[in-house]
């Protein structure tokens, strides 16, 4: 990550911009009301509340950088995994923060702005787990590995570190089975991790293992360079008014995830 005061000097001279995207095409800057693909089934990030509504790190996110581009409103709803970019590239919604990591393949499909957070893959392990200081010392353990991420793959290419790996269809499923004590260990974004240890309360703690590091950004459609600068703009600003801090305390507070590290991540640029 690149500390904020490298980037700021050419973010404090713009305002934020209200015009179409100069690529001609429709701009989110010219709706009133964004509609946000965000998670529905991660704890402190994206949560589907029984009224229908939303709560998590990636809603209130969300809900700032629309106020930021002129007051405008943001309306919910789910993407889960598989609908991410689907819900872009079929103009379903406008922007999408539901733990996207920016990628190349990706950006072939859609656009990025931000990133607007950086987190790091960890790992999770039960708290009486006294000898895990290190993810080595979880060599040959089992892990719960989620249908459809490669984050066992980043596990395993650490050099000489090698893992059982139980499937499950997502992460609630892990949580039940390291309860029971079928599997040793989950390692995915520490965010997500961090997310499912305050709604557990007790009983789990993070490794702090920092395997690799992952850029989350906002979604967008391509063709829209001028959208893409305000929330960028938005984002910087975020961090700057101390509103990063704040969301990251408020929603990860307490559950070991280190929290000295928040800057601003290095932006991917707009095209």
């Amino acid at each position: 990550m690149r500390a904020l005061a490298t980037f700021v000097p050419a973010v404090l001279v713009a305002g934020l911009l209200t015009a179409c995207g100069q690529s001609g095409h429709s701009s989110l800057l010219d709706k009133e009301t964004l509609v946000v693909g965000v998670r529905s089934d991660l704890p402190g990030l994206g949560m589907r509340r029984p009224d229908g509504t939303f709560e998590g790190f990636d809603i209130d996110v969300a809900t700032y950088v629309a106020g930021a581009l002129g007051h405008k409103k943001a309306r919910f709803v789910t993407a889960l995994a598989a609908d991410r970019i689907p819900l872009l590239t079929s103009g379903r919604a406008d922007m999408v923060l539901a733990t996207l990591s920016v990628t190349p393949e990706r950006k072939t499909k859609i656009a990025f702005a931000g990133p607007y957070y950086a987190s790091y893959q960890d790992v999770l392990v039960r708290a009486d787990e006294a000898g895990v200081r290190g993810v080595r010392d979880l060599k040959g353990h089992r892990f719960c590995g989620v249908e459809g991420t490669d984050t066992i793959q980043r596990l395993t290419a650490l050099h000489g570190m090698t893992a059982r790996i139980v499937p499950a269809k997502d992460y609630d499923q892990c949580m039940t089975m390291i309860r029971a004590r079928t599997v040793d260990a989950i390692t995915t974004n520490d965010v997500i991790l961090a997310g499912l240890i305050r709604r557990e309360g007790q009983g789990f703690r993070l490794v702090n293992a920092r395997i690799s590091e992952q850029n989350t950004g906002i979604g967008i459609r391509q063709g829209d360079p001028d959208g893409c600068d305000a929330l960028n703009r938005a984002i910087t600003r975020m961090y700057q008014d101390g509103t990063a801090v704040k969301l990251v305390t408020k929603w990860f507070g307490g559950t070991g995830l280190d929290e000295s590290m928040i800057e601003i991540p290095q932006f991917e640029g707009c095209l």
